[in-house]
């Protein structure tokens, strides 16, 4: 950027941010000519000038900045913004397109409503082309007696490249080497999209009728096989279905008229929002309902902060990396210029997506269905690139967990040109139905050549894509460090690289000074975004961490112990025997005629959801899912129950605990808790209690209760993990039909202990055991209740059967395996 007043020239260097403000406000201090250049976002799309300048001077300002072109939706474009507020004698607008590969067409739309047809002048050959767009001054007037302009938009240049078919062009120059790579003719793959849209009261107005208006577009862009939902939300989360539909011409209209009744109100739950539209996209998978070839997407639109719920930003993005699947990328969409978008440029790239930031003072409607055409059309999954030399290095890839149509991967990286005559990459990928393995081959020269010959063509362009990839790269690994230590490694090579290669980034600044030194203006890198750090503060009214919503009732808090309907909490005498499940998972059973505990473990694989109750006749189902240790101790993976679910059928409620949540689903409406809180909410004759970090009753009747214990481990333990306990007092509330792990002994069952003898180990003797007709043996031992104790927990003996429970529970455990946290179990 370089500026003249009165013919004297300012012109600009890189400096590192606290040196380049440090001489800003040194000229400023002393009165000097100052200007300051800032942009809200690292691509600097957008940014101000504040020029101080004496009254009567003439000033010529330049501008000269690069931009990586990413191929969008089968094209390039450039856009000029042209919006010079009034009739100007001399404007000129020249666009030189300079492209090896040769262009494939060229095209500039008509963006003024006709009023400059056949203004722009297209000179185009196989190579070069050249826009120039020259209107004379009665061109501009409105209307031949207006003083008003018609320039108030944007020049738009599209156009694309020949390119080998599948492959793409691998371009080398000077050490280093661009390799574009978008495959054509690919069919789409299946989608399963859920829209997550901010309707809280700051979406009032334009924003809300321009994102209503994409939504509409967007949706009659969806194909036959895709399937679909729209999740709104404020402090409340709504839906328009519970589950995923297919993108049929009745459906799509269904949608449009209940988008088209929002109406934007109060705060913003984000978090509550994007775990239900990740509970919808687990539960129809676990269901079997996506089609293995399709891929799923979140795309969420929001302009604000969270103010609602969970407002710890850390919080938000740790609870959607634990609960989302590792199919499913998230899209972020931040409206307008307020928004927090480095927590939404985290919580994206947490989670296989990008985001994007949507300026208000633009075309809303177009910005958001260019970003859904990019996202939304994905051609290929597990693109890997392999450049197989050693003199290959530094290789800088932009790309996502899948490729998405019409867009383009660029991968660049460094070599030794003394080492490699031609560079050869090898692709793999994943298309609909079938693995791709692509070659490719490029040799060094005619390049160099090609870019002498032409005065706008930049010789240097290889090493600075790579340099702006790379740099872009490391802001990302930067935001995501997991230490310290990590971080500041990541930040001085930034920094390193911005200095060597004339970048301004959050590092770094631009100083513009005249030649004495005197008088500066400095280019600002962008400014943090509030709420990205810790002890950042908060705008606007914030609801208090862990309000529960509006349906719920929140009695107030006080130190005496919480009762719930019917049963007490465990913080409260707890009841002498109950049945339990603990650690591995740990089954105690309970049998009040024997007075006797009888245990047995169940050793299955991660991610396995075992039916512990199922009462089809009551209505209730209580199921858990496994999650495993870290790693294997002495040659054997503990498993434990991450998560349990609770359903209800009769009220239409489903629970799912896990140990960062607890998720109250009823009809389209879904809540969630947290671990940090103490409330109680009650929903028809269902009532959970939540006592901050240690239990969850859900009593769903008197007499009937269930307890869920929250066991937290040191978090940097090389094994262990977080896990659940579940409690449940015996009663006779159950039908006769109950069944399940636990449920099946609803109903005891009549054993007999006999000739007891010494075991292999001393300290536990065996014996034998007959039950349901057969005869076991079986240890005793002492196992744990946690209930008065989450640490060490009480000695509970009991007898143990061998072999996940074989014998003494109907059939083999597998029997018991159940397709989500809501099945009930389809017993033989």
């Amino acid at each position: 950027f370089s500026r003249t007043v009165d013919g004297v020239t300012f012109r600009s260097s890189i400096k590192e941010k606290t040196v380049g403000r440090a001489l800003y406000s040194q000229a400023r201090a002393k009165g000097k000519t100052a200007g300051l250049v800032r942009s809200r976002s690292l691509d600097m799309e957008n940014f101000k000038t504040e020029v101080n300048v004496p009254a009567g001077a003439k000033v010529q300002f330049e501008l000269q900045y690069q931009e990586v072109k990413w191929r969008k939706l089968g094209s390039y474009e450039h856009r000029l913004y042209l919006q010079p507020g009034r009739l100007a004698k001399h404007l000129e607008v020249d666009v030189w397109i300079i492209e090896p590969q040769g262009m494939r067409f060229l095209h500039v739309p008509d963006t003024f409503d006709g009023h400059f047809d056949g203004v722009p002048v297209i000179s185009k050959g196989q190579q070069k082309a050249h826009v120039s767009f020259k209107p004379t001054v009665a061109q501009q007037r409105i209307c031949p007696s207006c003083l008003e302009t018609a320039v108030d938009g944007e020049l738009v240049v599209m156009y694309d490249v020949n390119r080998e078919e599948k492959v793409g062009e691998l371009e080398v120059f000077n050490g280093y080497f661009v390799h574009f790579f978008a495959p054509d003719n690919l069919d789409p793959i299946p989608k399963n999209i859920l829209f997550v849209i901010d309707v809280s009261g700051s979406m009032w107005g334009i924003k809300m009728k321009q994102t209503v208006e994409a939504m509409k577009t967007i949706l009659d862009d969806l194909r036959a096989e895709d399937q679909f939902s729209v999740i709104d939300f404020n402090q409340n989360v709504r839906t328009w279905r519970n589950d995923l539909v297919s993108a049929t011409k009745t459906q799509v209209a269904d949608a449009k008229r209940y988008i088209e009744r929002i109406q934007p109100s109060g705060g913003t739950n984000i978090n509550e929002a994007l775990l239900r539209a990740i509970f919808i996209l687990s539960e129809a998978n676990n269901l079997g309902m996506l089609d293995p070839n399709s891929v799923s997407l979140i795309i969420l639109v929001s302009d604000g902060d969270p103010t609602v719920g969970e407002l710890k930003l850390s919080k938000i993005q740790k609870n959607v990396k634990q609960n989302i699947q590792d199919s499913v990328s998230l899209f972020s969409l931040g409206m307008g210029f307020d928004v927090d978008y480095d927590f939404l440029k985290r919580l994206s790239n947490e989670n296989r997506g990008i985001a994007q930031r949507i300026y208000g003072n633009q075309d809303t409607s177009s910005q958001l269905k260019k970003f859904y055409n990019q996202v939304s059309t994905p051609l290929l999954r597990n693109v890997q690139f392999n450049y197989p030399h050693p003199s290959v290095t530094d290789v800088t890839q932009n790309s996502f967990h899948n490729y998405f149509g019409g867009s383009e991967i660029v991968v660049a990286g460094k070599f030794d040109p003394n080492k490699l005559e031609q560079i050869q990459s090898i692709i793999t990928a994943t298309s609909a139905n079938t693995e791709l393995v692509l070659e490719t081959l490029a040799q060094m020269d005619d390049l160099e050549d090609f870019l002498s010959k032409d005065k706008h063509a930049d010789p240097d362009f290889t090493r600075k894509l790579w340099a702006y990839l790379t740099i872009n790269q490391l802001l990302a690994e930067r935001s995501l460090a997991p230490t310290a230590a990590a971080k500041r490694r990541i930040t001085r090579t930034i920094l390193q690289m911005s200095l060597e290669h004339h970048i301004v980034t959050p590092l770094t600044s631009m100083v513009i000074q005249n030649e004495a030194g005197d008088e500066r203006m400095l280019a600002d890198a962008p400014p943090q975004d509030h709420g990205c750090c810790s002890g950042a503060l908060y705008y606007g009214s914030k609801v208090a961490q862990g309000s529960v919503p509006s349906w719920a009732h929140t009695p107030p808090v006080t130190a005496a112990p919480l009762f719930a309907q019917g049963a007490r909490v465990l913080e409260s005498t707890p009841p002498t025997h109950m049945t339990t499940v603990e650690n591995d998972p740990h089954f105690i059973i309970y049998l009040p005629k024997s007075q006797t505990n009888v245990c047995f473990n169940i050793d299955s694989e991660p991610g396995k959801i075992l039916n512990l109750v199922s009462d089809p006749e009551s209505g209730i189902a209580v199921n858990g899912q496994l999650t495993g240790a870290k790693k294997p101790n002495h040659g054997k993976l503990s498993t434990y129950f991450g998560k349990l679910g609770f359903y209800f059928q009769h009220e239409d409620l489903k629970i799912e605990i896990s140990t960062e949540t607890i998720t109250l689903a009823q009809g389209g409406h879904t809540s969630v808790l947290s671990w940090a809180d103490t409330a109680h909410v009650i929903n028809q004759r269902v009532r959970i209690s939540v006592k901050k970090e240690k239990v969850v009753t859900v009593t769903p009747d008197k007499g009937m209760s269930f307890s869920v214990l929250l066991h937290r481990v040191w978090k940097k333990h090389p094994v262990n993990v977080d896990f659940l306990g579940i409690y449940v007092p015996p009663t006779d509330k159950f039908s006769p039909k109950a069944h399940g792990l636990i449920g099946q002994f609803m109903q005891e069952p009549k054993i007999r202990i006999f000739s007891e003898r010494p075991g292999k180990d001393p300290e536990k003797p065996e014996a034998s055991m007959e039950v349901k007709g057969q005869r076991l043996i079986v240890t005793r031992g002492l196992q744990k209740d946690y209930r008065t104790d989450l640490v060490s927990g009480t000695d509970v003996p009991c007898w143990f059967v061998h072999n996940s429970g074989k014998g003494f529970i109907d059939g083999h455990y597998k029997d018991y395996f159940v397709p989500q946290l809501s099945s009930f179990l389809k017993w033989p």
